[in-house]
């Protein structure tokens, strides 16, 4: 079997969390959770062939409750919204200031604290679960009646491809994405400066201190924030570079080059050469290194540490709703959302 499902968790209700573990020929092992779509768990090989879970979070159910965003699918709108405010065609609809006076990751109660239907789930080579919900119209006061999709499935050559949909009776926005925290050396206690990370894009948004686009977007070529060839996460991480230093790390959007499918990162970690490439139809992608832990624990009930992971965060620019210049598309009832991300995993 390819594709089994266990009870992971009892939430104070009543209800079930359940685990959901696919496993291709080769091993690699994906374990998720249909509370929140989350990816609980990610074995793949090191250059020795010893398998390793990838991806940090929790043993227990109880400590994903609430705003942790370990391994989730983010929606509504993944990222900020400026002013928690959002306008379409008019009428102005005003959300949850869960960031300051902003909207982060679709507010308090987004899609990370929502337990899952399952569509359907597929055994075989290239093992799959489909999770599904209807967010209603006024879901943290976001317009229309939206059923959205999010398909996981393990391919035979190390891949994770998750594949998001949404199709609405009204417009609206859907920026979705994965809030996975990578550790390619397999290990909590160790940070990821070592880890070399490239990234294709030739801008960034700017920002104001509270991370919200001014509109601009600037050019990273001699900047700390060039990754245009592979560079070592430590090496700018704490550059003299204001929002740098403001945030203690990178949380920033990179505008990637190009359109449509394509590689837009790697992060290759020599110390077990893992190497992760990510490929998305997406124009953007947030670099963060977890900048700040919250007292969270791992898995084996250490504590986690700053800088201890990198998320490769494919979506639309954050504020995208307020500026005309970003790439970004509303769905509509004629117009459904379909966006696919493949983090694929090799050794060298």
């Amino acid at each position: 079997m390819s594709l089994t499902k266990s009870v992971f968790g009892t939430f104070p209700c009543g209800k079930t969390a359940d685990a959901y573990t696919l496993k291709n020929a080769s091993g690699v092992t994906l374990v998720l959770t249909n509370y929140g779509c989350r990816i609980l768990q990610l074995l793949t090989p090191d250059k020795s062939g010893k398998l390793g879970d990838v991806v940090l979070g929790h043993a227990t159910l109880e400590e994903y409750l609430g705003s942790d965003f370990q391994g989730t699918f983010v929606g509504r709108y993944a990222n900020r919204i400026g002013g928690a405010t959002l306008t379409i065609d008019g009428v102005t609809y005003a959300l949850d200031q869960n960031d300051g006076a902003n909207t982060l990751h679709g507010g308090t109660k987004g899609y990370h604290q929502v337990l899952f239907d399952v569509k359907e789930s597929n055994d075989g080579d290239e093992p799959s679960v489909t999770f599904t919900h209807v967010s209603p119209d006024g879901d943290e006061n976001y317009p229309g009646t939206l059923t959205v999709e999010v398909q996981y499935s393990l391919t035979a050559d190390n891949a994770v491809e998750i594949t998001y949909r949404g199709k609405t009776d009204r417009k609206t926005v859907f920026n979705p994405t994965n809030h996975s925290f990578f550790n390619l050396k397999a290990d909590g206690s160790k940070d990821v400066l070592s880890t070399l990370v490239t990234i294709h894009a030739s801008e960034v948004t700017a920002v104001t201190d509270d991370l919200i686009p001014t509109g601009e977007l600037l050019p990273v070529k001699g900047t700390p924030l060039d990754f245009t060839a592979a560079k070592p996460l430590g090496q700018d991480m704490f550059a003299d570079d204001h929002l740098i230093q403001l945030c203690g790390g990178f949380d920033h959007n990179f505008c990637v080059d190009g359109e449509g499918m394509r590689e837009i990162a790697v992060a290759y970690e020599p110390e077990t050469g893992r190497e992760m490439t990510v490929y998305s139809d997406m124009p953007g992608v947030q670099l963060y290194t977890f900048n700040g832990t919250s007292g969270l624990k791992n898995k084996d009930g250490s504590d986690m540490i700053s800088h201890g992971a990198l998320c490769l965060e494919t979506q639309f620019y954050p504020d995208s709703v307020h500026h005309e210049n970003f790439p970004f598309r509303y769905v509509t009832p004629e117009k459904p959302f379909e966006s696919k991300t493949i983090y694929k995993f090799t050794v060298k």
